[in-house]
């Protein structure tokens, strides 16, 4: 019997260097690159993962991290199926930021399956490991630690994601 095929729609959302590029590096390419490349607009990667009963590629949504371009960044959460919010764990702005990243792309994509990420969490942590989780709970959204220096919870982030738009 063949398996079904399923094409969703992830984006990565987060303040600029909070690490959305280098995290999709690691899940897609399983690299890790310290040079920091700022994205323009959006970059899409393709990754298929293969479960059980279903083959599920996700077009992986890098969107850039600059949050004037709000008009820009709603058309690309447009048909989203998930999103992965990430804060640089060095940075603490950067979790305060995340407030305005999740309204928008709730504004457009409505409830969406979400995973808060604490990215470089490999480092010297200066946010708080509770202001997340109360951050993450008060979306109703999991919370993973990851960094893609070594690639901690990386997969697990994006296989869980995945089976989340699966669910819903």
């Amino acid at each position: 019997m063949a398996k079904r095929q399923f094409v969703k729609k992830i984006c990565l959302l987060g303040d600029g260097e909070v690490g959305k590029t280098s995290l999709i590096r690691r899940y897609v390419l399983d690299l890790f690159d310290d040079q920091y490349i700022q994205t323009f607009g959006a970059k899409v990667s393709k990754k298929v993962l293969e479960l059980e009963d279903a083959n599920l590629t996700m077009m992986i949504w890098d969107v850039l991290g600059q949050k004037t371009q709000k008009a820009l960044h709603t058309t690309y959460y447009a048909g989203a199926n998930g999103a992965l919010l990430v804060c640089d764990m060095t940075r603490p702005e950067t979790l305060e930021h995340l407030k305005h990243w999740y309204a928008d792309l709730h504004e457009v994509s409505g409830n969406i399956p979400i995973i808060v990420l604490g990215n470089k969490c490999d480092l010297d942590m200066k946010v708080k490991l509770e202001d997340l989780q109360g951050f993450a709970s008060g979306i109703g959204s999991k919370l993973l630690l990851t960094s893609a220096l070594n690639g901690q919870n990386v997969n697990e982030a994006f296989h869980a994601l995945g089976h989340m738009t699966l669910e819903g």
